[in-house]
């Protein structure tokens, strides 16, 4: 099972869309417009705290050793 990771390569500010567009192979600008555009149709503080709880519970990418 894939899980869901914060991007190292693909981020603007803390890599959410970036990881999400990696897992599902989604293209992370068209996510971050969509999320624009439902954040200013619905109301820009909710889709500011919804950002700020994806962060929080999104894991960033385990590292791995080289051996």
């Amino acid at each position: 099972m894939n899980k869901i990771y914060l991007s190292d390569t693909d981020k603007k500010i803390a890599g959410v869309f970036g990881g999400i567009g990696e897992r599902f192979g989604l293209d992370s600008t068209i996510l971050r417009l969509g999320y624009i555009f439902v954040g200013i149709v619905t109301g820009i503080v909710p889709a500011i705290i919804t950002y700020l709880i994806a962060l929080l519970i999104i894991p960033s990418k385990p590292k791995r050793n080289k051996a």
